[in-house]
């Protein structure tokens, strides 16, 4: 099995190796990732400047590459050149931190493993909801071996990928698995408004800590209650429950001009 693993902390987070050192067993691991931290890039692609692709020492002694692009162009890279061949399956992770619920469409982590569908690869993302320290990380390296074993003999439904967030806890500590739904989670905005030496107006965006609704069956509740949540995400991101709400405001009927 060809697998190509990627991250959005960068190139040297602890948390790839891992993943990679958890992988080998079960085929050829290839590694992409970006050269710094890229986190929150979302699914974005890098069309205005060129891509560059550097061989950089792991810490096993192993080689992987570095690429000024996002965790989707790492994909991209991987999949149209690098790897050279078929690839059966992307990881992205282990991301220091969560991604659930609303994360999603911040996440360069998940979108990395949207990208890997995209390309026809089956795929999954690994996230530790630890900032702090690496507990955790162990486990979310040993279940992503367990999950990527299963894809070997089961297939995902088409358009399909998961999203594996593991709590930041000793294994002992763990209360379960829980295949979940994507949840609610909403940060407060905060922007901050400052001047620099020139006298121009410059900005920071940050947010409060995250205000989650904890339903039962979503991916933030499994969390919170000590569980390893995994959800299966679609890319259809058709609101089918307001197909028919939109065609009752008769906008189908406006006239176009021949």
């Amino acid at each position: 099995m060809n697998i190509l693993i990627t991250n959005d902390d960068g190139i040297h987070a602890s948390g790839l190796f891992m993943l990679k050192k958890a992988l080998e067993p079960l085929g050829k691991v290839t590694v992409i990732a970006p050269d710094r931290q890229r986190s929150a890039s979302g699914h974005s692609i890098t069309l205005h400047k060129p891509l560059r692709v550097e061989r950089v020492k792991l810490p096993d002694g192993d080689f992987g590459y570095a690429t000024n692009g996002t965790p989707s162009d790492c994909v991209s890279l991987g999949v149209l050149d690098i790897v050279g061949r078929e690839v059966d399956l992307v990881v992205a992770g282990i991301n220091r931190g969560p991604n659930l619920g609303w994360d999603l469409t911040y996440s360069g982590t998940v979108c990395a493993a949207m990208e890997g569908v995209v390309v026809g690869a089956q795929a999954f993302a690994v996230s530790v909801n630890n900032f702090e320290n690496d507990t955790g990380f162990d486990f979310a390296a040993k279940f992503s071996a367990f999950i990527a074993e299963v894809l070997v003999n089961r297939r995902l439904p088409e358009s399909v990928l998961l999203n594996i967030n593991v709590p930041g806890l000793p294994e002992n500590e763990i209360t379960g698995v829980e295949v979940t739904r994507q949840g609610k989670r909403h940060y407060a905005g905060k922007l901050e408004k400052r001047t620099d030496p020139m006298g121009r107006t410059y900005y920071w965006l940050g947010g409060d800590g995250p205000l989650d609704r904890l339903e039962e069956g979503t991916d933030v509740k499994a969390v919170a209650e000590g569980k390893v949540s995994v959800t299966p995400i679609h890319l259809d991101l058709t609101g089918y429950s307001a197909l028919d709400i939109v065609k009752s405001w008769g906008i189908e009927s406006f006239r176009l001009s021949r």
